[in-house]
């Protein structure tokens, strides 16, 4: 199996410049206060359609052949990578089709339709969404575009990561520990690409919401665990059954541990973000500053890198968040 590597996430870099935001490194003093050292936020709810999400959907179109383009794409998503492959899709004047669970949250569903994207719900816990997607694009013609187990897809999140860690070199910051967000696992493998190559110092943690730590348990046992199901569906962004085979083929030699988070960190960092950062960040998109603030990472004294990587949350959740002080 050919892996991506760091020079396909530089290509994609190239690629996307101009199409997509490169969204600024933030640093604040509170939140260095109350890590005990120098914490480096990559602020993707800025991106385009809120979440990192864009880069790898952009890459991935890009990447497709002309006659491929005009047959059109498919995807499953709960939401943000929906979104992004609609936006992608009607950039370059291309048909989409987002299979969508019933219950995703309603800020999502609306975006992606306001890109034009055509919607299939389906039932998150009853359909096998992979192969409801594999079906829908056969029956069009179309192209499936995965969330995160497709090395377009990868190498397009890792240029989220490369420009962090070229904007901490740029003010003479070298990191000494990353975490990101992780569900299947596309972000944190495109991660991995660009800090084993830019900061090899650097460990790598996935940050994850309790009762979907696949990612943790399959690190732990060297090969992919699946979850149950039964976690709640708080953080929609990252309830993926298990890691993907090719995230987890770049991931097991790169990442140095998984760490899990509860529903009551992640509010608090939500909080935190729009206290003090003046950010919306979704609860997926928040689980790696929630690891930071609830001191599951080893950050005293160190430069720490995380990624606020969506910030697509329904209202009534945000208000859940702010009133659980």
């Amino acid at each position: 199996m050919q892996l991506p590597s760091f020079a396909d996430v530089q290509d994609a870099a190239a690629r996307l410049k101009g199409r997509i935001r490169r969204t600024p490194m933030l640093r604040h003093p509170v939140l260095d206060a109350a890590a005990g050292g120098v914490v480096l936020v990559k602020p993707e709810p800025l991106q385009i359609t809120g979440s990192f999400k864009l880069r790898g959907a952009t890459n991935a179109l890009l990447r497709m052949e002309e006659a491929a383009r005009r047959r059109g794409v498919v995807t499953h998503s709960s939401g943000n990578h929906g979104q992004a492959v609609a936006c992608a899709a009607a950039g370059l004047g291309m048909p989409a089709l987002i299979a969508m669970p019933a219950d995703a949250p309603r800020v999502k569903v609306d975006a992606t339709r306001r890109w034009g994207a055509e919607i299939h719900p389906f039932d998150r816990h009853g359909v096998d969404r992979e192969a409801l997607a594999v079906q829908l694009a056969e029956e069009r013609g179309a192209t499936v575009i995965p969330p995160f187990d497709h090395p377009d897809v990868i190498v397009g999140q890792g240029t989220a990561f490369l420009e962090l860690l070229e904007d901490a070199a740029a003010q003479g910051f070298k990191p000494d520990l990353l975490c990101v967000c992780t569900g299947g696992g596309g972000l944190l493998a495109g991660s991995a690409l660009s800090a084993k190559a830019l900061a090899p110092q650097a460990a790598l943690y996935a940050a994850e919401p309790e009762g979907w730590d696949d990612y943790g348990r399959s690190l732990r046992e060297g090969k992919r665990v699946a979850n149950d199901g039964s976690g709640e569906n708080l953080c929609d962004a990252l309830l993926s059954k298990q890691p993907g085979v090719l995230t987890f083929a770049i991931n097991q030699p790169r990442v140095a541990a998984g760490v899990v988070v509860t529903r009551a960190e992640v509010f608090a960092a939500m909080r935190f973000a729009f206290t003090h950062l003046k950010l919306v960040v979704e609860p997926g998109g928040a689980v790696a500053l929630a690891a930071l603030l609830a001191g599951k990472l080893p950050s005293r004294d160190a430069v720490t890198g995380i990624i606020l990587s969506g910030g697509n949350v329904d209202g009534a959740v945000f208000s859940e968040a702010l009133a659980a002080a």
